[in-house]
Order: structure tokens, then sequence, then C-alpha cells
């Protein structure tokens, strides 16, 4: 089947975020620059960078920015050569927490094959270092499947986040054109070893429309994802960060993005699932908290 360019596709009026203003970023991003600090925001053209950054929150990008994958749907640089990590890194970024006086951080990191462990060892010196500055505030790490290294998923959750997050990104048939490296069962045990290794946390994931996924295909990936014991979902629209990468198939309307959200919270039992064409992983991730006083472990 040929792609169909995003410019073929007229984009619809729900999907228009005003460019975000200097005045509005400048801030936290020269907070993020002065601590030498990558965001995700920022690497991977998130549309609500606007909002965000003006809101004071970030999403913060460690051991990167290049990614030792190469997805076609992300817009994060390719780095497949073999780098150390930044001693300095897990310092830096608890300053950053402190110095914004966030009450929620979302750490996530891009994939480092090269690595014996993916990275697991700097997840946990980044959390043990925002806890020594800002002990009140809540962690959501957003992990990479670290190739199947379950020792290794081990080490992240003994530093005991109160959040953890794996994107499934996609519907199983389409793993192989949109996450060639990645692995759809391996994602859902990573979840469920999750839950069975620290039953207290609370599991995330997260996945894009607009691919070429059927919506039953949709519908079992979200019951997929409830089996493997999955609290919050979040659900966007894709959007294609250039003519290199995949090209947009279809526009979901809201409606849609509505009717996957009541299938998994009334249907299904999840915690909270947020769906709409603008959300993405990280997208609100501070109401958590309300979930945590809700639903508490």
């Amino acid at each position: 089947m040929t792609n169909i360019s995003d410019n073929a596709i007229t984009k619809p009026d729900w999907l228009r975020v005003k460019a975000p203003q200097i005045e509005r970023i400048g801030n936290t991003a020269n907070l993020l620059s002065d601590l030498k600090l990558n965001t995700v925001c920022q690497e991977a053209s998130c549309p609500n960078i606007g909002e965000c950054f003006a809101s004071g929150t970030a999403t913060f990008l460690i051991m990167g920015p290049g990614c030792t994958r190469a997805c076609p749907y992300c817009d994060i640089d390719f780095d497949r050569s073999k780098r150390d990590l930044d001693p300095t890194e897990p310092d830096r970024l608890a300053e950053a927490v402190f110095r914004m006086k966030l009450k929620h951080v979302v750490i996530t990191s891009v994939n480092r094959d090269d690595l014996d462990d993916g990275g697991a060892s700097q997840f946990d010196k980044c959390v043990s270092e925002v806890r020594k500055k800002s002990p009140e505030t809540t962690i959501e790490l957003l992990i990479p499947d670290l190739c199947g290294n379950w020792s290794a998923l081990e080490k992240i959750l003994d530093s005991r986040p109160n959040v953890l997050n794996h994107n499934i990104e996609t519907v199983s048939a389409l793993y192989r054109k949109v996450r060639p490296q990645g692995n759809y069962q391996r994602t859902l045990e990573l979840l469920k070893r999750t839950r069975e290794y620290f039953p207290s946390v609370y599991t995330k994931s997260g996945f894009m429309l607009g691919l070429g996924e059927k919506d039953d295909e949709v519908l079992t990936l979200l019951m997929d994802l409830r089996k493997n014991d999955v609290d919050i979902v979040t659900i966007g629209q894709y959007l294609s960060p250039g003519p290199k990468h995949l090209q947009v198939q279809r526009f979901v309307t809201p409606s849609k993005f509505n009717y996957f959200k009541l299938f998994g919270e009334n249907e299904l039992g999840f915690m909270q699932v947020v769906s709409s064409p603008l959300t993405r992983s990280s997208y609100h991730a501070e109401e958590i908290q309300k979930l945590m006083k809700k639903f508490p472990r």
C-alpha cells in the first residue's frame, strides 16, 4: 500500500496548535540550556511544547540526545556509537527539578542498546538525586524495552519510582513497519513483570493512531494492555515529523478518541485513559497525583 503524504490530507482544525512563542518557552528553555539538559519536548518536536514550557514543566531526556534505534516515526537523532554515560547528568537533572519546583517529574531516555544494562544504572542515579533535592516530588520513569534485560528492569524498579511507563506505540500488526527493532510481546512482558516485581507502582503505556491501524486492532491492543496489568493509557494522533518519516494514513476524530477512552475505562477498567488528538505520553502527567489519592497503594 502506498503511503499517503501528510500534505495530501487536509489537517483538521482540532490539530491546529499555535506555534510556541519565544517568550512562553524562554525561561524553561534557558534553564535547561544552562544545566545542559535535553528534553523530549524539544528533541521529539512535541506539539505541546509551548503549553508545557509556559507552565514550567518538562519531560527530561537522559543519556541522549542520540538514540541507537532508528524508528521511522520518531524525530530523535540516530546514533549507534558506543558512548560513556555522563556522571554529572543525575545531579544536573535534580538541580533542574529543584529550580523548577516540580511536583511531578517525568524522566525518559533514548534507547541505549550500546550499554549492557540499557541505561538502568543512570535511571537509578537520577531518581536517587531527585529524591535528595526534592523529596516530595513524585517521579515517573518512561523507559525503553532494555532488549528484554529483566535484571536491568529490576534495577530500575528498585529505585522505587511512583510510575513506570513503557510505550507500546502501535498495534501488533504494524510493529515490523513502525517499530522494527521492538517486539510487541516483549513490551507486554515488561509491563507485566513490572507489576509482579513491584506491585505498588502505577504502570502506564501509550500508543499512536493514524499509522494504518484498524479500530478493532486498537480495541485488541487495549485489551492486551489491561490483561498485563497496565493502569493508565495515553492515546494520541501520530504526526509525521518530516518527509523521511512514516506518513499519516488518517486523522482520527476527537469522537473516536473519546470512544476508545470510554471503552478502556468503562469496559476494561483502566484507572485512566487519556485519549485525544494532541495527547502525548507525558502530557498532563502530573494528574497521576490525583489518581494516587483516588487509588492508593
